[in-house]
Formats: C-alpha cells, sequence, structure tokens
C-alpha cells in the first residue's frame, strides 16, 4: 500500500504538470505508470480521476470568473459563453462515447503516445510559424463558428499522446484567437470535457474499486490539484510572452525517445 501511495503521488505530479500544457497529461501518464508498473484495472480508473484534481485547480484559480458567470446567467456575454462552452464541448462527447472502449483497448500504450508527440509537435511548429493574425483578443468576442471548430480541433485528443490543450490552443489559434484567449478558453473547455469525462470513466469501473483503494486516490487527487495550480499561472505568464515552439520541440525529442526505447 506504501508503495502504491508513493506511486500516486508521483502520478499525481505528473498529471498536475502535464494536464494545461501542450505535451499530452494522458500520454505521460501512460508512460510513467507503465515505468513505475502500476498498470492494473485500478490505475487506469485512476489516471482519469486524478484529471478531476487538476480541473478543479482550473476552477479555484478562476473562481472569481465562474462566480461571475454563474451570476450573470440570463445576461448576454454570459449566455453566449456558456453556449460557445457547450458547443466545444459536444464534438468530443460525440466521438468520445462512439472510440472510448476501442481507445481504451487499443491505443493507450507508449508506442501510440510517441508517435502522437512527434506528430503533435511538427504539427505546432507548422502552425506557429504559419499563423500569424489574430482576430480575437478577448474571450468574450469568440464566435459560435470558431467555438464548434476548437471543439472538432479537441476530438483529435481523445487519441493518446495528442494532448487536449495542445489540440484546443493550437487549433483556437488557426481559427484567429490569440495565445492568451486560446489558452485560457482551453482552460475553461477543460472543465465541462474532464469532468463528463471522469464520472463516464467512474461509474463504468466502480466495480473494480474496494476501499483499499481511497487512500490512492485521495493521494493522487491532491497532489495533482496543487500540482495544477502551479503550473496554470506560470503557464498564463509564459503564452503572453513566448511561442509554443519549445513545447514542440519537447515533444519531438520526449516522442522520439520513446519510440526508440519500446521498439
Amino acid at each position: 500500500m506504501n508503495t502504491d501511495i508513493f506511486k500516486a503521488a508521483i502520478l499525481g505530479v505528473v498529471e498536475g504538470i502535464t494536464e494545461f500544457l501542450p505535451i499530452s497529461s494522458t500520454g505521460h501518464l501512460i508512460l510513467a505508470s507503465d515505468m513505475l508498473g502500476f498498470t492494473n484495472d485500478m490505475s487506469k480508473t485512476f489516471e482519469v480521476f486524478i484529471q478531476l484534481g487538476a480541473i478543479l485547480s482550473v476552477v479555484w484559480m478562476y473562481r472569481e470568473k465562474v462566480s461571475a458567470t454563474i451570476k450573470g446567467i440570463g445576461t448576454q456575454n454570459t449566455n453566449r459563453f456558456l453556449l460557445n462552452l457547450m458547443i466545444a464541448f459536444l464534438p468530443a462527447v460525440f466521438f468520445g462515447l462512439i472510440t472510448h472502449s476501442f481507445i481504451k483497448r487499443h491505443l493507450f500504450n507508449p508506442v501510440t503516445v510517441a508517435f502522437a508527440l512527434v506528430v503533435g509537435g511538427i504539427a505546432m511548429l507548422v502552425i506557429e510559424r504559419v499563423i500569424k493574425r489574430t482576430v480575437v483578443t478577448d474571450i468574450d468576442d469568440i464566435s459560435f463558428k470558431q467555438a464548434l471548430a476548437i471543439g472538432l480541433a479537441q476530438t483529435l485528443s481523445l487519441f493518446p499522446g495528442v494532448s487536449r490543450a495542445g489540440a484546443t490552443i493550437m487549433g483556437a489559434m488557426c481559427f484567429g484567437l490569440n495565445r492568451k484567449v486560446a489558452t485560457e478558453f482551453s482552460f475553461f473547455l477543460a472543465i465541462p470535457t474532464m469532468f463528463a469525462a471522469t464520472s463516464y470513466d467512474l461509474l463504468k469501473n466502480l466495480h473494480n474499486l474496494t476501499a483499499g483503494d481511497l487512500p490512492i486516490f485521495g493521494v493522487g487527487f491532491f497532489v495533482s490539484f496543487f500540482s495544477a495550480l502551479f503550473v496554470i499561472k506560470a503557464f498564463l505568464g509564459f503564452v503572453t510572452k513566448h511561442t509554443f515552439n519549445s513545447f514542440a520541440i519537447y515533444r519531438i525529442i520526449f516522442g522520439a525517445i520513446i519510440l526508440f526505447y519500446y521498439m
């Protein structure tokens, strides 16, 4: 049990650090779990559950915006913002329900993750080089069409290793959002997306869990929450001054090393 709690803490740190960076938290969790030997049926549910800790860190970090949104329901700006989130959220629900079982069975492995890391890194470099013009500099100015496009981009992250944050942020930049707005919208979109994914996975796998698993899940959850709090603030400060090229290069190098190791 003590060994499993130690592993849970490590995975909580990995999740908290990587969830909101465009480097794939799921991919890093799969790789870290494989290296730690934490790969039973419970571990797959654990990896999804601790994402909830990271998502709650967003709710806490943006608690004023969340509170204002709740109070402002019925006003034009708030209704538009919530509708944009719903539009962007639905494609992942639709395609996720269709592909969930197949992805869990066949794609949750280090080689597919490494491949996605490399390809995603190359795509990020291309997007950074090609996209120069931005037309949206405020999150309340996102159009319904742009929200749908970002939602479709998010479906790419169903493939482990692509990165939900990477797909939504880079997709948003392709459709005219500047880096900061793209990043913030990605954070907010993560709230319904990851809550839905976590709830769905837990309901499907409750029969695999026991009371003895609670300490492991609790440690992973809280470590993930506090790790993510630190990363969110630092990442927002970073994207206002830098491109995503450093993350792209990291993905390519890390993915290539993993491919070489496992193949």
